[in-house]
């Protein structure tokens, strides 16, 4: 009887380590950091997006009245944010004020998503002396500060948050129409384009079904990071008066009502700057996830 070495076949369920394409790859510490900041994100856009739509859900009180006798209170389980000047619960304020904020930041966004697409779908599909005049009149608008050329705007219109969210929208213009200018110039030379065109479709159904319908996907991805940029612009000019009239609340207009009580009531004016400063910075955080999902 001879002896003979045997071995065991490996088992079928454990994969060996020398088969890269079985090889489990567990997620790095910066990508769980990125899927968390994505959650947050995430999570703060739907809060606020609650507080605009039912605000009455979140804080059942009546942000105009307050109490007098309990003024100037700090942050209390009572009073999530204080109290004000006249006593109203500042949480309250700011709940009842994202309606009005979100609301003319929608509609800025909205104003430049479409007015600005429009700009450069029919220079780059147009191109020639349409392409360069509006171009130039896109380049004047990206010459001005966005800040400048607001309150150049909203002084010309009138006071309001209609008015403020108009002013906002049409700076936004210029950014939403170079890149679908950019983005129609590159489809438009692609070969299922040219297809089209040798099949006999006419100008109008190639333009929207296929330069269009490949070229959009930039621009919305822009306008989640410009809705960031619009929150701030539209609190900016909120801040300097322009916006609703007082007593009705707004996220600019809570923190300008608390300039005069930094030294005694810090939580007028920090609580709802940090609430403006979390929106921005989630919805550029979403924006730029949505960028990177398309690359």
């Amino acid at each position: 009887m001879s002896d003979h070495l045997v071995l065991d076949p490996p088992a079928l369920d454990e994969p060996s380590p020398t088969e890269p394409g079985r090889r489990v790859r567990r997620p790095s510490l910066s990508q769980w950091g990125g899927r968390v900041s994505v959650a947050l994100a995430v999570l703060v856009v739907l809060l606020v997006i609650g507080w605009a739509i039912v605000p009455s859900l979140f804080a059942s009180g009546d942000p105009l009245s307050g109490t007098p006798r309990e003024k100037l209170q700090p942050p209390s389980a009572s009073h999530w944010f204080g109290t004000d000047n006249i006593g109203r619960d500042v949480y309250t304020r700011v709940v009842h004020g994202s309606q009005l904020s979100l609301t003319a930041t929608l509609l800025a966004v909205g104003i430049a998503l479409v007015v600005g697409s429009l700009i450069g779908l029919l220079a780059g599909a147009v191109g020639g002396a349409v392409d360069a005049l509006l171009m130039r009149i896109v380049d004047v608008l990206l010459s001005i500060p966005l800040l400048l050329l607001s309150l150049a705007l909203v002084t010309a219109l009138g006071f309001g948050t209609v008015n403020v969210a108009i002013a906002v929208g049409v700076t936004m213009v210029a950014s939403f129409a170079r890149v679908m200018r950019s983005e129609v110039l590159r489809v438009r030379r692609a070969p299922y384009v040219e297809a089209a065109f040798a099949v006999g479709s006419r100008w109008p159904h190639v333009l929207v079904q296929h330069i269009l319908r490949n070229s959009y996907a930039p621009v919305i991805g822009l306008a989640a990071v410009q809705f960031g940029m619009a929150v701030l612009a539209v609190s900016a000019l909120s801040f300097l008066g322009y916006g609703a009239k007082p007593p009705t609340p707004e996220w600019g207009s809570l923190v300008s009502e608390g300039r005069n009580y930094l030294a005694t009531a810090w939580w007028l004016t920090t609580v709802p700057g940090l609430v403006i400063i979390a929106v921005v910075l989630s919805a550029h955080r979403l924006g730029r996830a949505v960028q990177e999902r398309r690359s």
